[in-house]
């Protein structure tokens, strides 16, 4: 038990002293029925790649969960109908897609807390051992960063799109996952290369904002 810890840790310290330009990130977004990941259900789940600063467009995958039970009122914020839920794939054959990136990949959500709480129940109830080797957080590094500047954080502060805004990052409609994974991938290159300030920056740097 104690080696396999020693050796968890001393695999975390190396990869947070490489570089964050060097990575390879997967960008993930959700779209739920609601906000309790007890109670509630993942109806669709989209991916990006980001290999060395480059977002890879034509490796983006957006999946729909067919076995939704109950969409409620959640077709107003996405629009995913009840005809789109039926042409699905299978939550189980989605996550054992999704997974397979995470040997490979740091992970990253604009509000990890909420995205992978959900993921976690969703791996644990189809018996899929998912364990990323690190996960980082836009939200949190903007949260982090304008704490940092004295500024008051408001309400909708922190939302994708406020937080794009200040980075002078195009517009995009919100609630679509592909798209919300997309944005979440262009504010964390945006937010990298603001920290950074020209110069050469660690994953530690980045997790210590984001924490």
């Amino acid at each position: 038990m104690v080696k396999l810890w020693l050796s968890r840790y001393i695999s975390r310290k190396k990869l947070l002293a490489k570089s964050v330009f060097s990575q390879r990130f997967i960008v993930i977004d959700l779209e739920l029925t609601g906000l309790d990941a007890k109670l509630h259900e993942i109806v669709s789940v989209a991916w990006v790649l980001v290999d060395q600063q480059c977002i890879k467009l034509s490796k983006a995958e957006h999946y729909i969960n067919k076995e939704v039970k109950q969409l409620e009122q959640s077709p107003i914020f996405h629009g995913i109908a009840q005809q789109e839920v039926a042409q699905g794939q299978s939550l189980s054959d989605i996550l054992n897609k999704l997974s397979r990136h995470f040997d490979d990949s740091i992970l990253v959500f604009h509000n990890a807390s909420l995205d992978w709480s959900f993921l976690k129940c969703a791996f644990k109830a189809h018996g899929i051992n998912a364990k990323p080797k690190l996960i980082i957080d836009t939200f949190q590094i903007e949260k982090k960063r304008l704490l940092q500047q004295g500024q008051e954080i408001a309400l909708d502060d922190l939302t994708l799109a406020a937080c794009r805004a200040r980075y002078k990052l195009p517009h995009y409609s919100n609630h679509h996952a592909l798209t919300d994974a997309t944005a979440t991938a262009e504010l964390l290159l945006a937010q990298c290369h603001q920290i950074s300030c020209g110069n050469e920056i660690k994953l530690a740097d980045i997790v210590k904002v984001a924490l």
